[in-house]
């Protein structure tokens, strides 16, 4: 059984249930390192400061914010763990919809099991997931996990619930932005012409 990857409670109405994200997935892709054809040592990736022109090691490097092309924003770990996520440990649903109404465009690939996290939350676990499951309705919900709130759909297969996480509605491309700057990008010359 894969590790839990996020704990918390999914909240609907005055119904609490603790949870716990598993990964829905497994990657079996075939992954390659890099390594130097003369003798076949691996090939790494080392830290460089651009300011001193020397290697940094993994404890003096922070996080920065680009404003503009020569304005950078240093961010701590501390600032970050004190922004405001109000569901930092909860699964907030913010609506039920119809299945079809979701565009697959959407789904941003990741998909989680939502699992009961103790005898207790096994009954009203139960209970939600026949709902959603006697329904052709979603939920869907806002989860904030490694520092970020996430758009996540709910829904329920072969027994057990499954959050899909989905694209913010700024995330997705209007389609005909793309016609548009297709239809000014000049033609491709053929080959031999």
């Amino acid at each position: 059984m894969p590790r839990s990857l996020w704990s918390g409670v999914f909240s609907f109405g005055l119904v609490t249930i603790p949870v716990k994200l598993m990964s829905a997935t497994e990657d079996h892709s075939v992954r390659f390192h890099q390594v130097h054809t003369e003798d076949g040592g691996r090939v790494r990736v080392r830290k460089y400061c651009e300011a001193e022109d020397r290697e940094v090691s993994a404890g003096d490097i922070g996080k920065g914010y680009e404003v503009s092309k020569d304005t950078l924003v240093e961010v701590t770990d501390e600032e970050l763990e004190q922004m405001p996520l109000p569901t930092a440990k909860a699964i907030e649903i913010v609506a039920f919809v119809p299945a079809a109404s979701i565009d697959p465009v959407r789904l941003s690939g990741d998909s989680y099991f939502l699992q009961y996290d103790g005898p207790v939350a096994a009954k009203p676990y139960a209970l939600i997931a026949r709902a959603l499951a006697r329904n052709t309705k979603v939920a869907v919900a806002k989860l904030a996990w490694h520092g970020r709130e996430h758009l996540v759909l709910l829904r329920v297969r072969d027994g057990a619930l499954v959050a899909h996480v989905l694209k913010w509605d700024d995330e997705v491309r209007d389609p005909s932005a793309k016609k548009t700057a297709a239809a000014k990008k000049p033609a491709r010359r053929q080959r031999g012409a």
